[in-house]
């Protein structure tokens, strides 16, 4: 077998993206035949699933739906063609989405023409500091929201994980996470991924590297939480993590490594731990659901693990499905009962919410549909990236469950 070439990986990639699985398949398959024996030949081998050749880019480098390249994630070359002279349309296409609908609601921050940094109007007292953080596994850029309401005693910790192509800034514009710890009292950390990790700084959730404890991203993530809660009085047991698409995915991955970190996580159109483990599988697994996701072993006795998960039902980037996936990942083979209800946001989004609960009655799982909607934070603000501000507001949704749970193995400060 012939080791692939970038040209294939390529062109692969882009026939994926499109929805050409056939082909793709197809062209993966006769780039890593050394040669072709006859059927009947008694040396003829089984057809395999091509693996990723040896020193192939672990990078996903895509580039975002825009009205240039319509409303799927797209190649980067292909992106470059197709969007020519369009390139000024794009700072605005996305966020521009339910703009009218969001003018009612309450603001944080000044408008800017272009997408990128925002200028940031903090109440009195309030701080958004800039911090960085260095363990074994690498190191980590991230700005942490001290509210003004905070006053020094034990407070909860919210992780809040970007997607692809924003920052932390982007990313708190558009949750508003910093308005809700102003009314709730608890602290938001937003991590950053560097364009050296990933140019598109998507997390790498899709690299068996980056799904396991005690290394990768994980590692960081955790070891982050924990030096949050050295340097402030953060009640150890109350300590979540949530985030969007590829942060939607690294924060499943947290709830599957460390649950004696993270009481509870909230995935946003993202995908279960070990939903794929190199960069064909994960467009596959985008595309059509990973099949047989399984968390990496865990540290001590395996249970379920308390998660939220908001996915709109016309997401062609992340497939809806990922989050049933999600779903049966966190509940461990649980015995759960379940409720469905039914319902309309204030802005016209209609809602399929499903609670699943143990035996005492406590919310294990929720999983929210949002009908109609695509790959976009539910009841964001438009001052953000890929926000759906007329859906329900899944950040004011996920602190209400967050809240309900804690960990059990942790000492308070």
């Amino acid at each position: 077998m012939k080791p692939l070439s970038q040209t294939d990986m390529a062109e692969a990639t882009r026939l994926t993206l499109e929805g050409r699985l056939d082909e793709a398949t197809a062209l993966l398959r006769a780039a890593t035949r050394a040669t072709v024996r006859p059927a009947n030949s008694p040396e003829a081998e089984p057809e395999r699933e091509p693996a990723s050749p040896r020193g192939a880019p672990e990078i996903m480098d895509l580039v975002p739906p825009s009205a240039a390249t319509g409303d799927c994630w797209t190649f980067p070359s292909r992106a470059r063609t197709e969007r020519g002279s369009k390139e000024s349309q794009y700072s605005r296409t996305d966020r521009d989405v339910g703009d009218q609908a969001d003018k009612e609601l309450p603001r944080t921050y000044s408008r800017t023409p272009r997408a990128g940094t925002r200028a940031l109007i903090l109440p009195e007292g309030a701080r958004f500091e800039e911090r960085v953080f260095t363990n074994h596994a690498g190191t980590r850029r991230y700005k942490l929201y001290i509210p003004s309401s905070f006053t020094g005693e034990a407070a909860p910790l919210v992780m809040m994980l970007h997607g692809c192509t924003q920052s932390p800034d982007d990313f708190a514009a558009g949750t508003r996470m910093n308005l809700l710890a102003e009314e709730f009292g608890f602290l938001v950390a937003y991590p950053a991924q560097p364009k050296s990790a990933n140019p598109s700084k998507c997390w790498n959730w899709f690299r068996p590297g980056d799904q396991c404890r005690d290394q990768g991203e994980p590692a960081l993530m955790a070891g982050m939480a924990q030096q949050i809660a050295t340097d402030f009085p953060i009640v150890r047991s109350q300590i979540y993590a949530a985030g969007l698409s590829a942060g939607g995915a690294a924060a499943a991955i947290l709830g599957a490594t460390y649950p004696d970190t993270f009481a509870a996580v909230g995935v946003h159109s993202g995908l279960a731990c070990g939903a794929a483990t190199d960069i064909p599988s994960a467009f596959r697994a985008m595309r059509q659901g990973g099949s047989g996701a399984k968390p990496h072993p865990r540290s001590g006795p395996s249970r379920p693990m308390p998660t939220i998960v908001f996915h709109g039902d016309r997401d062609t980037t992340v497939s809806p499905v990922n989050g049933d996936h999600v779903i049966e990942q966190a509940k461990a083979n649980a015995d759960l009962k379940r409720s469905i209800r039914s319902g309309d946001s204030h802005g016209g989004v209609k809602y399929t919410c499903t609670v699943e609960a143990d035996e005492a009655g406590r919310t294990i799982v929720e999983h929210w549909v949002l009908h109609g909607c695509g790959h976009a934070w539910s009841g964001g603000s438009a001052e953000g990236s890929y926000t759906e501000p007329r859906g329900p507001d899944a950040s004011r949704e996920m602190i209400r469950f967050f809240f309900q749970h804690r960990t059990k193995s942790t000492a308070e400060p």
